[in-house]
């Protein structure tokens, strides 16, 4: 999707009149000039565009120096903010430590969203309008709403206190926004996506509409939805559908596969086992000129956790890797957790092992262990064949929600009791060799550490289950603070906003 993300606050956004139309298809849209807002989405053609201008933000999850997966792994108990030093990101050094302030809260994580929802609720506002068929309308409507739940429950985890928009606003609008009770979000969060999922589709055209929104992914992201509400009886009825029998087939056509490394080969995309990911590519030509704005289409998480000056002597046995910038080092405690179990050699880059045994070498970053996040490495196979900058072009996508996931998640809102909570929990670790263990919460909390390590779950995981303070308090974590990060500081300038508790 070639389409530049300028960086609004919320007021700056209202005043962005000029639209960019796009065409041809879902994965490779190519800018098809402007349109002025009065005129925008006059036919099928130009209101596609905006959705796929809605969609853009999905690539906050694993696009650009600030994205959500590095960010909320910084913040874990799994991982360190790594990089080259402590003033290397500030915002995802200070994540790591729970130290995060209305200055240093990289502003983006607001932003992008808000940016995402003004343009979901432009399109949402004018569709009705279009001359369209009523079939294309209706699944434009959806994914749009669906989008718009998706991006309204990030923005709700990260901030809590956010203003609930549901209409663009305009210069005369732009001071009113006033936040709202999270309860509020959520109510809107659960009313878009229970009207959206009847009219997603089950199946996609993957070689033009890889990437959009099915009836699954509402459904995976609904009952997410529920379950950090604690409506777990709902919750599990929304898995349920997505999970089908575990260990089989879904209703749905999702499945575990059969090998857990397969998940992370970089041409392995849109397999059976994802129910929602982001889509990159190695062909946007990106460069450094685009680094910031937006608009580089790559999978930044590679280049990322890639070790720093990696080489390897003639005869290593060693990988060849592309080297990196070293953030989201595995801390120690994680790697003696899951030394023994089967996913250990798809999850963790044993680089500490190769330099003792004369393999290879690397530059050691801030707060090295040696210990690399395997999921996401940088590969030779994954560099750019074209143009633009190596970094900025790894084509590698990410999850937002895969099947093992949702397992685990029904699992968990069937209250980790019960035969099918102990199917859900068996079918995860069968995939990988292991024996059962009897089901419970505990059970559960630990399977999901091994299974999501690095894909930046960890954190939301430790809040929802009223765990963090514990785990992360020697990280610097407070409760009933740092659950939730602080205002940026440009969207409290003359605004009605009031910053967070405890960041004041």
């Amino acid at each position: 999707m070639k389409r530049r993300i300028i960086k609004h606050s919320i007021l700056a956004i209202a005043l962005t009149s000029i639209m960019t139309g796009c065409g041809k298809d879902f994965v490779t849209i190519q800018p098809k000039g402007q349109f002025l807002s009065e005129n925008y989405y006059a036919d099928r053609a130009q209101a596609y565009g905006a959705l796929v201008g809605a969609y853009d933000v999905m690539r906050k999850n694993s696009g650009g120096f600030e994205n959500l997966i590095t960010m909320l792994n910084a913040g874990s108990d799994d991982h360190y903010a790594g990089g080259g030093g402590a003033s290397d990101g500030a915002g995802i050094q200070n994540f790591s430590t729970h130290t995060l302030d209305e200055v240093t809260v990289p502003g983006s994580f607001w932003n992008d969203h808000y940016q995402g929802i003004f343009r979901i609720n432009s399109l949402l506002s004018r569709i009705s309008e279009t001359d369209m068929d009523e079939a294309s309308r209706a699944r434009f409507t959806a994914e749009a709403k669906a989008l718009r739940g998706l991006y309204y429950f990030n923005l709700v985890r990260l901030f809590g206190n956010i203003p609930l928009l549901l209409e663009p606003l305009t210069t005369s609008t732009i001071y009113d926004p006033e936040q709202v009770a999270p309860g509020a979000i959520y109510a809107q969060i659960e009313k878009d996506l229970t009207e959206a999922i009847p009219d997603l589709p089950t199946t996609l055209a993957l070689g033009t509409e890889a990437g959009r929104l099915t009836r699954g992914a509402g459904m995976a992201i609904l009952g997410k939805v529920y379950l950090y509400q604690n409506k777990n009886q709902e919750a599990a009825a929304q898995f349920a559908e997505v999970n089908g029998t575990p260990g089989g087939v879904s209703p749905l056509g999702y499945q575990l596969l059969p090998n857990f490394a397969d998940l992370w080969k970089p041409l392995n995309k849109f397999n059976s086992e994802s129910v929602l990911e982001v889509l990159h590519t190695d062909a946007s030509n990106a460069d450094w000129g685009f680094w910031g704005s937006g608009a580089d289409e790559g999978n930044t998480i590679n280049v990322m956790v890639g070790p720093r000056s990696y080489s390897r002597p003639a005869g290593s046995t060693a990988p060849d890797l592309p080297s990196g910038w070293s953030f989201n080092v595995f801390t120690e405690d994680f790697y003696e957790f899951i030394k023994d179990d089967p996913r250990f050699d798809a999850t963790v880059f044993d680089l500490k092992a190769l330099k003792a045994a004369g393999q290879a070498d690397y530059i050691e970053g801030y707060q090295n262990t040696g210990y690399f996040l395997k999921k996401y490495l940088p590969t030779r196979a994954d560099i750019r064949t074209g143009g633009g900058a190596q970094e900025l072009n790894f084509k590698q996508n990410s999850y937002v929600i895969r099947l093992a996931d949702t397992y685990l998640m029904e699992a968990e809102a069937l209250g980790g009791t019960g035969a099918r909570a102990q199917a859900l929990l068996d079918a995860v670790r069968d995939r990988v060799g292991l024996d059962p263990v009897p089901v419970s919460l505990a059970a559960i909390k630990l399977e999901r550490r091994r299974e999501l390590a690095g894909e930046g779950h960890r954190f939301f995981d430790l809040v929802r289950w009223n765990d963090a303070a514990t785990v992360l308090g020697p990280r610097g974590f407070q409760a009933g603070k740092s659950e939730i990060w602080p205002i940026p500081q440009r969207e409290l300038q003359g605004t009605k906003l009031v910053q967070n508790p405890g960041y004041n």
